[in-house]
């Protein structure tokens, strides 16, 4: 069993490989809603759901060409656990690696990362510049127009959805509903 690093701990790790606001925004995004799923699944790990939140990225701005392959390597260096290593790296599945997301956490890093970025890119484009005011229609309208926020899978997004056995639009508003809780959305 190797580590599992606080949430202060993870947070320096990824300011360490990362330093553009974009992608240290996008971390604590992804994070808060990896939270606030695992407080309705998994309440009792629910640091640990955030801290895969916030770390799946950590390769992704000093070696872009490695995503998901260099974070493991780091991480393995730090001792940290295998479960944390695996879940981080499954978001890259079909991507970047053949590391199918298993668990149920790792499904929702898989099936939101990637909306996340969609619904922020739909928010700031509406007056409120927030997720607040947010409905699922805006959201769909976008989802449609493949030019829109064009570096956010659709297929990857649609697969989460599978994987979960949720319908697409049950997962776009969750995730509105959980962005609605971070600070600064």
């Amino acid at each position: 069993m190797g580590k599992i690093p606080s949430l202060s701990e993870a947070q320096a790790l990824l300011e360490q490989y990362n330093k553009e606001p974009f992608h240290l925004q996008h971390a604590k995004i992804v994070s808060g809603v990896m939270g606030y799923f695992a407080k309705e699944y998994d309440p009792d790990r629910t640091e640990f759901w955030e801290v895969v939140g916030l770390l799946h990225d950590l390769d992704f701005e000093a070696y872009p060409q490695q995503h998901c392959l260099k974070e493991q390597e780091i991480m393995k260096e730090l001792g940290y656990d295998e479960t944390l290593i695996h879940a981080v790296a499954s978001h890259g599945w079909g991507l970047t690696v053949d590391i199918k997301p298993e668990l149920f956490l790792e499904k929702v890093l898989y099936a939101t990362d990637e909306l996340t970025g969609l619904i922020g890119a739909v928010a700031i484009m509406r007056p409120s510049k927030s997720v607040q005011d947010l409905e699922l229609k805006s959201v769909k309208k976008k989802f449609k127009n493949e030019r829109f926020a064009a570096g956010c899978s659709r297929e990857v997004i649609q697969k989460g959805a599978e994987l979960l056995g949720w319908e697409l639009d049950e997962l776009i508003e969750r995730t509105i509903l959980a962005m609605r809780t971070i600070e600064g959305c």
